[in-house]
């Protein structure tokens, strides 16, 4: 053999020590189609997909997973700041010692520095990783702050936390009254289900803090139950769906009669009210009725470096299978997760296919319990601190559970029907793997549709890329314009404009 030969025999065999060296990104079916650490595409070849072929038949059984190291992105050292640093008063320091917590995570150095200067502020921030505390801890120093200035009226909190849904407000509720409880604040919760019966007999109560959802409040604050002359502190939390088309103008009539300020003098007693949107995922373009209540370019944004990404620690594999292959598939998971003693979240994009998937696990002996938005308030009241608190360990949902809620005892997503946005699949997601999450922690996906597929192959090249997943800022509103004009397009509907 030639010096040449040789040569260029070891060059190969280098080659290919370094690339086994290097951590997978992505493993798949087809090892051809592995992506590891530091590699990239040409830009003529375009990049490779192992759910390129997916949309055939014969594909039917391929899989690939995105491995715990994909898409990390490290912080810089702002999230080494103490919480002294950032601003906190020794009395919040010390509940936060007390409950464990030491250090403030990234975006609670940031956003508590922002909130406390009276900043309207939008905290968006990755699922799991301390949003709630980012936002309660500077309000909570104010209302501290100001409490001695602020006259006590019955019904007439200094702060107000709004949610779209009862089982967020009641999660966070129970993370503000930890605090408050040491700090001798007063902290409701208020949600709907008997806003009727509250409005015939009004609640005459003191506190400082008002958690409470959307149209529980509007309904009270409308008939003057609730007053707002001594709000000083606004929260929209899980902002993006608050602003949609669903809530927005319900949104935007309440917070109308609040005095948003383009920023809050922090004075004793203060002047005016301020501002936060928080969220996992917002859009880059808000809706033009925001600015009937607020000055967009009043808003001071805060993020980390790993919004709008797959979760970076969390294993995430995606199966193509045949839709009569599904339940086949989900029964030998949960199975495995039962005697594993493994809590799992199944999630489904219909309330129909949430309520088969619960009644066919419980048929094949598995304890299932289901929460969705058509249920009847009675019936979903209490069934997700069920699956909370450890009394069942199987929860078949749609993405009402999604957004928000505070589920450290999940070790197992399923996504038996796969999400059709991005956004949503950040949403599902970010129910495992958050801060006090168990280190096992995994994501199994089901992918049988054609419009399914297009959005795993998103994921995956922004995964291969090293980007942001696309079209997670889309607003809500142009997304269904665009949707109307496709089917205009296509004859499916007349165009009534």
């Amino acid at each position: 053999m030639s010096k040449q030969s040789v040569f260029t025999t070891y060059c190969r065999f280098y080659s290919a020590r370094q690339v086994k060296k290097k951590l997978p990104i992505i493993s798949c079916k087809r090892p051809e189609f592995n992506h590891y650490q530091g590699q990239s595409y040409s830009k003529f070849d375009g990049v490779k997909l192992a759910s390129q072929g997916w949309s055939h038949p014969k594909s039917k059984g391929d899989y690939f997973i995105i491995h715990g190291n994909a898409n990390k992105i490290e912080e810089d050292n702002v999230y080494k700041k103490s919480f002294e640093e950032i601003g906190l008063k020794n009395e919040l320091i010390q509940v936060m010692s007390d409950q464990g917590i030491t250090l403030p995570t990234a975006i609670q150095t940031k956003a508590v520095s922002a909130i406390l200067k009276g900043h309207n502020t939008v905290v968006t921030a990755e699922t799991g990783c301390g949003k709630t505390l980012a936002y309660l801890l500077p309000i909570f120093q104010h209302i501290l702050e100001w409490k001695q200035h602020v006259p006590e009226e019955f019904n007439s909190p200094m702060a107000v936390v709004i949610t779209p849904s009862r089982e967020l407000a009641n999660q966070i509720s129970e993370v503000a009254q930890s605090i408050a409880q040491e700090l001798n604040i007063s902290v409701t919760s208020l949600i709907g289900g008997r806003t009727k019966q509250k409005m015939l007999d009004p609640p005459i109560e003191y506190c400082d803090m008002l958690i409470t959802t959307l149209g529980a409040y509007s309904k009270l604050v409308t008939t003057g139950i609730y007053k707002v002359h001594n709000v000083h502190h606004v929260v929209l939390d899980e902002a993006d769906t608050l602003l949609d088309d669903t809530f927005i103008g319900k949104v935007s009539n309440l917070l109308k009669k609040f005095s948003i300020q383009y920023k809050v003098e922090i004075t004793l007693p203060p002047i005016g009210c301020q501002l936060t949107l928080v969220s996992a995922t917002m859009p880059h373009e808000l809706p033009e009725s925001v600015n009937s209540f607020v000055a967009p370019d009043s808003l001071k944004t805060v993020t980390t470096s790993n919004i709008h990404r797959v979760l970076p620690h969390v294993p995430q594999k995606f199966i193509r299978l045949g839709k009569a292959q599904k339940p086949t598939e989900l029964l030998k998971l949960v199975n495995a997760d039962v005697n594993q003693q493994r809590p799992v979240m199944i999630f489904s994009n219909q309330t129909s296919t949430c309520d088969f998937v619960s009644m066919f696990l419980n048929e094949n002996n598995i304890e299932c319990i289901n929460i969705n938005g058509q249920m009847a308030v009675p019936l979903k009241l209490g069934k997700f601190d069920m699956f909370r608190n450890g009394k069942v360990n199987v929860l078949s949902c749609t993405d009402i559970a999604s957004r928000g809620l505070d589920t450290l005892r999940t070790q197992h997503i399923i996504n038996y029907d796969f999400p059709l946005y991005t956004a949503d699949y950040i949403h599902r997601c970010g129910r495992t793997g958050r801060i006090g999450s168990p280190d096992n922690c995994t994501i199994t996906n089901f992918v049988a549709w054609p419009r399914e597929i297009q959005t795993v192959q998103k994921i995956e090249t922004s995964v291969r890329k090293h980007s942001e997943l696309p079209n997670v800022n889309a607003n809500i509103k142009r997304l269904i314009d665009d949707r109307v004009v496709r089917m205009v397009e296509k004859g499916l509907v007349r165009n009534v404009a």
